[in-house]
């Protein structure tokens, strides 16, 4: 009846039984004979049918509701009782920095749980040190970061994509008035870093050695605290996209040159060589899809790169 279920909650929820057959991978005449058998199962119409349209009558309307509880308690005893039956529990703890907006992330998790129901999964948010760290002691299993020292045979290299660097100002700022802006002409703004007491002195160092920052810093403990202090006028957040972001009435982003092109930052999934846990792999793979196959930069044209380079940018575009 599970099944049934599932396939019931499809045709409510699109309100189609050609959508549910498409979402459920089956003819639209098997899905309704679905339906029927459940309905016979429980001796109850849950559908007012008028020609090819239909509605749900208040038997389908409770059923439904209480139907989404009653399968989403089988999934997580399902995922359970397979974790008991393996033995030994199956587990990924998962890391990602604390400025990444985790969009293909959340994606990616609910598709994995599907798939590998008998795997649990943690989550850890770090600096880059600190998920390098968590890499090394095997508190951390895979590590979505970017790249920032030569390429190691201990460690799996999975390249996912690039993000292009942009600075996130306030919307009144007299900045917003420029197309683009280089770490030259940021040096009197404040630069605000997500890092940890401990590793703030790390993400200083390279934003100023990789990235060119020729600013003070300031620090925020997360994203969230990072995009009120820029709201606040404490300074500017240098953050990537992989897509050209849209300004708002209060936030605009400014495209970070040097000679003329934008500055960016590789990101990867990293994971210890010898690792024997069979589904990193396949995790990273799911990962990988989420992330666009070719990021684009700011679309900057020749007589904007002329001005830049009147302006004389000193740092090479290559960042690693």
């Amino acid at each position: 009846m599970i099944k049934q279920m599932k396939y019931f909650q499809a045709v409510a929820r699109l309100n189609s039984f050609t959508k549910a057959a498409e979402e459920c991978f089956i003819s639209q005449s098997a899905i309704s004979q679905q339906i029927q058998a459940l309905e016979k199962e429980l001796g109850v119409k849950l559908m007012r049918r008028e020609r090819r349209k239909f509605t749900l009558n208040a038997a389908g309307e409770y059923f439904y509701r209480k139907s989404l509880i009653i399968v989403n308690d089988f999934e997580r005893l399902r995922a359970e009782t397979m974790r008991l039956a393996d033995g030994a529990k199956k587990e990924i703890s998962v890391g990602y920095l604390r400025h990444y907006r985790g969009d293909e992330l959340m994606s990616v998790l609910p598709k994995f749980q599907k798939e590998r129901p008998e795997v649990e999964i943690s989550l850890v948010s770090g600096t880059h040190e600190e998920l390098y760290a968590g890499l090394r002691s095997g508190a951390v299993d895979i590590a979505l970061s970017d790249l920032r020292r030569a390429p190691s045979a201990e460690y799996v290299n999975f390249y996912l994509t690039r993000g292009y660097l942009y600075a996130e100002i306030p919307a009144n700022s007299p900045l917003a008035a420029l197309p683009v802006i280089t770490m030259e002409e940021l040096k009197n703004t404040p630069a605000i870093i997500i890092a940890s007491k401990g590793n703030a002195v790390d993400e200083e160092l390279f934003f100023r050695e990789y990235l060119g920052a020729k600013s003070e810093f300031v620090t925020a403990e997360n994203l969230e605290a990072a995009h009120l202090m820029v709201t606040a006028g404490k300074g500017y957040f240098p953050v990537e996209f992989y897509e050209p972001p849209e300004n708002t009435e209060d936030i605009c982003y400014l495209p970070i040159l040097r000679k003329g092109e934008q500055i960016f930052r590789e990101y990867y999934a990293f994971w210890r060589a010898d690792t024997v846990k069979e589904y990193i792999e396949p995790f990273a793979a799911m990962l990988k899809e989420k992330f666009p196959k070719e990021a684009k930069s700011a679309d900057l044209t020749n007589e904007t790169r002329t001005e830049n380079e009147k302006n004389g940018f000193e740092v090479s575009s290559e960042v690693y």
